[in-house]
């Protein structure tokens, strides 16, 4: 019997479930969005329950499409935005209040007082990460101070919290398995990357406690079985967990140290493999777990925007320039070039190299001759100047200059796009045939556990391009429209006053 693979996509702005078979290749494939909500600005959250209800129609949905029943299923592969924090109860598995999303800065004004508390170092020593509102623990130190449910909760012992994967797990699973895997757990601010172990020192200073938290495990690895009460009547072993952009890299068979991938999502994150090296990042990059598999963890190196394809759906329901997202490609095309024209869109704050969280969006250039096909062209060229603002930083300081770049997402479709990324990195920009490499990277490491695919040599086989976009711009072009890039985002900073 062939295997039959189902991948859980958890993502920021919807959930999707893809069957896939042993060739990688997909068989059936269904998403549903889901609301966003900003009770104040700059505040980000999801509801979980309604999370979880798409979760169970996408995988019933796939399978119908895929023409497999439940019982067919080989094994499920779980891949979630990553920083974003449910809390739950233990007994019940309901969520005490709404998630709050990796976007929300409602905790910047925790993190500029860490920071003046001389904190910063010893965070960034033990996890890799800055201290910013965008990863969990700061989340959390919020809401075990500011929500009365989640605090009664803690003190009944019926709290739970995780990222979205855990959640996720725990439905599953019908209550029996609070865990995560190594790439989530390491986007906490909680996680020491080198001991593998929740840290009892930065635990302590923003008042965690480790009872809440879940056991960390490795990402490809049997976590536990479906609760057929819970998952379409069937147990099912859930065998993969990993962080949306570390499964992406995966999915990219991005295996050797080196290796980059750009995931072009709501926002954009660049990874890259640096093997058995956590590489200390001076100029504004994450160091982080890419996953931890037969006993042995590997690192990347992390770029996180915050916004790109957001920027898309600003103009969609935003300004309303255009109806529907896949507008925005053929718009920008009917232009030659952006006319001057450049959107930073700091629109919650931004994140690397500079991490502000005081920065707010900009559009600049503006003329009488400018038009919505500008707009969106400068949309689209924003995704690539904040890729390479990430990229030359990886060149310099993992001192393993990329010979291309992998690039999955739903803006990836765009061949604009891809091009003028080539022509402004100086590289060749390689488009797999895949582009949700996320679900694919999800699917790999549950395969894997379970031993559909004995190892990763087999996978990189399974890695198939689409296209390849080679630069065709010269080097006095890209550097006067990058060095204009770079006015531009400067006068973005510091827009809203500290304090």
């Amino acid at each position: 019997m062939t295997a039959r693979i189902l991948s859980l996509d958890q993502g920021t702005t919807g959930t999707t479930a893809i069957l896939w078979d042993e060739r990688g290749l997909p068989l059936g494939r269904a998403a549903r969005e889901h609301r966003q909500y900003y009770p104040r600005p700059g505040w980000v959250e999801h509801d979980p329950e309604e999370i979880w209800r798409a979760t169970l129609a996408v995988a019933e949905e796939a399978l119908r499409e895929g023409e497999t029943k439940p019982a067919r299923i080989t094994a499920i592969g779980i891949t979630n935005q990553r920083e974003t924090v449910v809390f739950w109860d233990r007994s019940t598995g309901r969520p005490l209040t709404n998630a709050i999303v990796w976007q929300c800065r409602r905790t910047a004004p925790l993190c500029r007082e860490l920071k003046k508390a001389g904190r910063e170092e010893l965070f960034r020593e033990k996890t890799g990460l800055v201290l910013d509102p965008y990863f969990s623990g700061t989340k959390i130190r919020w809401a075990l101070e500011e929500i009365p449910a989640v605090q009664e909760a803690a003190r009944r012992g019926r709290l739970a919290c995780g990222t979205i994967d855990s959640y996720l797990l725990y439905r599953l699973t019908g209550g029996r398995v609070h865990a995560t895997d190594y790439s989530n757990a390491s986007r906490t601010l909680l996680f020491n990357i080198k001991t593998l172990e929740w840290d009892g020192e930065l635990l302590d200073i923003l008042g965690v406690p480790e009872n809440i938290l879940p056991a960390v495990m490795p990402s490809s690895v049997i976590y536990g079985e479906t609760d057929p009460d819970a998952f379409l009547g069937v147990r099912v072993p859930v065998s993969g967990i990993a962080g949306d952009q570390q499964a992406a890299l995966f999915g990219q068979a991005c295996f050797e140290p080196g290796m980059v991938k750009n995931t072009y999502g709501t926002g954009s994150f660049l990874l890259m493999n640096t093997g058995s090296r956590a590489i200390r990042s001076e100029a504004g990059l994450l160091t982080t777990i890419a996953w931890g598999i037969d006993g042995a963890v590997e690192y990347a190196l992390e770029g996180s925007i915050f916004i790109t394809g957001a920027a898309i759906q600003w103009l969609r329901d935003g300004l309303q320039i255009i109806g529907h997202a896949s507008e925005t490609g053929p718009l920008a095309a009917q232009v030659e070039d952006s006319g001057g024209v450049y959107l930073v869109p700091a629109f919650v704050g931004l994140g690397a190299p500079y991490w502000d969280p005081y920065a707010r969006g900009l559009l600049i250039g503006i003329t009488r001759g400018t038009s919505r096909a500008h707009l969106a062209r400068a949309v689209v060229e924003a995704m690539a100047y904040q890729t390479c603002d990430v990229l030359e930083i990886m060149r310099r300081e993992a001192g393993i200059p990329p010979g291309e770049l992998r690039i999955d997402g739903g803006a990836g479709v765009m061949d604009l796009l891809l091009q003028f990324q080539a022509d402004l990195a100086g590289l060749v920009v390689r488009r797999p045939a895949t582009l949700e490499t996320t679900a694919l990277g999800a699917a790999f490491l549950a395969g894997l556990a379970v031993g559909v695919w004995p190892d990763r040599a087999v996978l990189a086989e399974r890695w198939r391009e689409d296209a390849a976009f080679r630069p065709q711009m010269d080097e006095a072009e890209r550097g006067a429209l990058y060095r204009n890039w770079l006015r531009a985002v400067e006068r973005s900073r510091g827009w809203i006053e500290e304090g």
